[in-house]
């Protein structure tokens, strides 16, 4: 996998876009390849064609940006100007076409990224193991030719694109995991940013309150750039951060809860990392994270929210959901008005109460950097949890796969997977992953992020 910085300098030194798009589009085409899973549209023609052009203006000295000509995929969940937004479902294939971008891919196309295909997701974005009965499911890079495993999701296209060099960075979605997940999955990055920060007007929506548009590349700094091009925002170096004397935190309650021992002496390795680099890692008690469970016991905003949004569409074409989505949305009816109401008082008071306690160890102990975003303000923190085991069925697979996920939507934090460690479990590739809240080339480069 290259990464967008590098292939940008590649590109101001005289390489080509169109040469870089028809090394993606080969991939994408290649038979014995993931291609045909991984994407649901290639835009070929279009892709070319804008490839020609960025050279041409390169070679006049008028690229609109230093990432003009790069190719990226496009979640099908995304409005693109004449495809049909299908978000991974049969049910919307006779929608009308999109009449224009979406603003997150105005931007990306703006800043001269090259939108190379509509990639493959969860139906609707509702789950984040990433299997798609209509479409099939792309397979994670993780040891594939023993067996084909799950990708995550739900942005599964999105994250296997950048593993197969099929594009240098993916846009995507997050409610629950949906961006992180499958990175964690396939060994790249994913990020998870505030809610609201980019615009969510033309994706198709899972949950109103919680939906996040992000992006999955090679490397935080990738993610970094398309964040900023996302958000509307400069894209500036990363700044070097020390770590010597930053306090991070690692919650007790919940995160840790099950873990499998292969996981725990891959995250307690990451955690010896940290601290021979200068770290403080100090232990919090965070108990309020044990009343997630009880306040989304009907199934939580998304369930509610998402079969506000579906049941137009279920009452004409329930039988093309995928049933396992369809049962996921199908809870949203459990809730009454006075439930929602309940259940939207229930979240703001464990935001209240979790800050709350950050607040009162910071008193006690000295601030942790924690939260990385205050509004649009990105200030350095860090979050590490520990995967649990994805153990059972499908239910149980994709309950472990959120569990602690769940933690940055309840708190309402932005949150960036990162490297892990596979271990084989059946058909899953059992992750251990750092969930960090902090833009940092500083802890890639003294090693405190175990590859994969």
């Amino acid at each position: 996998m290259s990464s967008i910085a590098k292939t940008a300098r590649a590109l101001a030194a005289g390489a080509k876009s169109r040469a870089l798009v028809e090394e993606c589009l080969a991939r994408i085409e290649d038979p014995a390849g993931e291609g045909k899973r991984v994407f649901l549209k290639v835009h070929s023609a279009a892709a070319r064609a804008a490839a020609d052009y960025y050279d041409h203006l390169r070679g006049r000295g008028a690229a609109p940006s230093p990432f003009a000509g790069i190719p990226i995929s496009i979640k099908d969940l995304f409005d693109i100007a004449g495809d049909v937004t299908t978000a991974g479902s049969t049910a919307l294939r006779d929608a009308a076409p999109a009449k224009q971008d979406a603003p997150s891919v105005a931007r990306l196309r703006a800043a001269g990224f090259i939108p190379i295909g509509r990639s493959n997701m969860t139906e609707f974005a509702f789950s984040g193991l990433g299997i798609n009965p209509h479409y099939d499911t792309p397979s994670s890079p993780y040891d594939r030719k023993a067996a084909p495993r799950i990708p995550g999701g739900s942005s599964s296209g999105a994250a296997v694109s950048v593993t197969e060099g099929m594009a240098l960075g993916g846009l995507g979605t997050d409610t629950g995991g949906s961006c992180r997940i499958p990175a964690a999955l396939c060994g790249i990055v994913g990020f998870k940013p505030t809610a609201y920060r980019v615009p969510t007007v033309g994706a198709f929506p899972l949950s109103t309150s919680l939906d996040s548009i992000g992006p999955l590349a090679a490397t935080v700094e990738c993610c970094a750039i398309l964040d900023a091009v996302l958000a509307g925002e400069p894209v500036t170096e990363l700044p070097e951060f020390p770590l010597a004397g930053l306090r991070m935190a690692v919650p007790q309650t919940m995160v840790l809860d099950h873990v499998e021992p292969a996981v725990a002496r891959a995250f307690d390795a990451a955690l010896a990392a940290l601290r021979k680099s200068g770290a403080l890692i100090v232990d919090l008690p965070l108990r309020e994270l044990n009343e997630l469970q009880g306040i989304n016991a009907k199934g939580g905003l998304s369930a509610a929210e998402a079969y506000a949004i579906h049941r137009p569409v279920i009452a004409k074409a329930e039988e093309m959901y995928d049933p396992r989505v369809l049962s996921r949305i199908l809870r949203g009816r459990e809730q009454d008005a006075a439930d929602y109401i309940d259940l939207v008082a229930a979240r703001a008071d464990f935001v209240r109460d979790f800050g709350f306690e950050l607040d009162e160890n910071a008193k006690r102990f000295g601030k942790v950097f924690f939260v990385v975003f205050r509004g649009d303000k990105i200030s350095p923190g860090l979050f590490v949890v520990a995967r649990r085991r994805p153990s059972g069925g499908f239910k149980e697979a994709a309950q472990d796969i959120v569990r602690n996920r769940l933690v940055s939507e309840g708190a309402r934090t932005p949150a960036l997977a990162d490297k892990i460690v596979y271990r084989e479990i059946g058909r899953c590739a059992l992750m251990h992953d750092l969930s960090f809240l902090l833009f940092s080339r500083k802890a890639h480069e003294q090693g405190c992020v175990p590859s994969s």
